[in-house]
């Protein structure tokens, strides 16, 4: 099942499972090739070279990262995040506040919905890359704009993390823990296909084309009229015991 109605988001955005959506932003990115030459050369930039290679092998990537040829770069394993888009609207995503988060913003606030954060988060990797496995505290609505990968969650994320663990990042880890393949909801992703990502849900992405890029949208502190999302009551919850802490485990911290 594909949302693509208002009434239905609302019906279905506040617990999991993740569902695919459908939003007809007008926007065009540039090839993947151009936003990771432009990318990776930023100072805010996160990369991790993957790979079974030696020690000494990936930290000469490392090192090389951002200055290497590109048809050098596209070949190593690697996953790449900037969590910090709007220092690139005037070029790299000329037009995307206007044609993605403007609208989107309109859409949400026009039926009843509030946040306290919402912001673009872009992802790209290479071929048998793999993201960590773990939860954020705010939803997500992934875009998938090049490339492919497979975006990997629980059918009811309570068996394998309830929201009070999830709250404390109990689990996340480089993989995934043991489970059973049947509770396992695994998405593949083409280019402009959409997916809601619940937050405090634990999940984990693939990449299974030479180069991907995806663009989630950030939604964090997101209410409808009032309500919170099932699993964020237990972050509040947190939050009220713990007032010091509230948001110090958002973008910040995020580990890719």
């Amino acid at each position: 099942m594909t949302i693509t109605t208002p009434d239905d988001f609302t019906d279905w955005w506040r617990q999991p499972p993740n569902f695919p959506i459908d939003v007809g932003f007008d926007h065009t990115f540039l090839p993947a090739v151009d936003v990771l030459d432009l990318i990776r050369k930023d100072e805010q930039v996160r990369f991790t070279i993957l790979g079974d290679e030696d020690w000494q092998v990936r930290m000469d990537r490392t090192a090389a990262f951002r200055t290497a040829p590109m048809e050098e770069i596209v070949t190593w394993p690697f996953r790449l995040v900037h969590f910090n888009l709007s220092r690139f609207y005037d070029n790299l995503l000329d037009g995307f506040q206007e044609e993605v988060m403007m609208p989107w913003r309109a859409h949400l606030s026009a039926r009843g919905f509030t946040w306290q954060r919402l912001a673009p988060i872009l992802f790209l990797s290479t071929e048998g890359a793999a993201s960590t496995y773990h939860n954020d505290n705010s939803h997500g609505m992934v875009w998938q704009v090049h490339g492919i990968k497979t975006f990997h969650s629980y059918l009811a994320p309570d068996k394998y993390l309830p929201a009070e663990a999830a709250v404390i990042s109990e689990t996340t880890g480089e993989n995934p823990p043991d489970h059973d393949a049947a509770d396992r909801q695994s998405v593949t992703m083409r280019p402009g296909d959409q997916l809601w990502s619940h937050g405090l849900t634990p999940h984990w992405v693939t990449t299974e084309s030479t180069l991907a890029t995806s663009v989630t949208l950030s939604h964090g502190g997101l209410c409808h009229q009032g309500r919170f999302s099932e699993r964020e009551l237990a972050l509040r919850a947190y939050w009220d015991k713990n007032p010091n802490e509230a948001w110090t485990h958002d973008l910040r911290n995020v580990r890719y």
